[in-house]
């Protein structure tokens, strides 16, 4: 679960600058998209939310980033927790055997946290790799993240 929060984090960060021939999910090749639109020009807006209207430059860069840092900090934060959580069960599993508890820290340097770590970061990254890779060539109508049914296969985003 840890690692779908990075790939999101990942996905968001990504699509922010890369770009696909073909994809859905990708900004547009040539020019702009609405998300490029610098919000300091729309300080004056009624509607817009407080950090654009009033906010600092710091908050504001804060805010401009807000996605990709609230999926960072989740991400280290369900880091963090099966790195404590999972050294009280090797501790454990270890006592028994007779051999000495380790601490978090030293939970992160055993083979047992990377092999679970990785095996759910292959199947977290693969199913991205599908889901942008199969939005190029494949369609679902009606799907807000699937380009039309009708467009052609090298059309990029919106």
């Amino acid at each position: 679960m840890r690692w779908l929060r990075l790939q999101m984090g990942m996905y968001v960060l990504l699509t922010a600058y890369l770009v696909q021939k073909g994809s859905a999910e990708s900004r547009p090749l040539e020019g702009s998209a609405p998300q490029d639109a610098d919000p300091r020009e729309h300080r004056n807006d009624r509607n817009a939310p407080w950090p654009v209207r009033r906010g600092s430059e710091l908050v504001l860069g804060m805010y401009e980033n807000s996605l990709a840092i609230a999926f960072g900090l989740v991400f280290l934060l369900s880091f963090w927790l099966h790195a404590a959580t999972g050294a009280a069960s090797y501790s454990e599993e270890q006592e028994l055997h007779g051999a000495a508890a380790v601490t978090t820290w030293q939970y992160l340097g055993t083979s047992q946290f990377w092999y679970e770590s990785f095996q759910n970061w292959q199947s977290e990254f693969l199913a991205v790799a599908a889901i942008v890779g199969g939005s190029v060539y494949l369609r679902q109508r009606r799907s807000t993240q699937s380009k039309p049914v009708h467009a052609p296969h090298a059309e990029t985003g919106d």
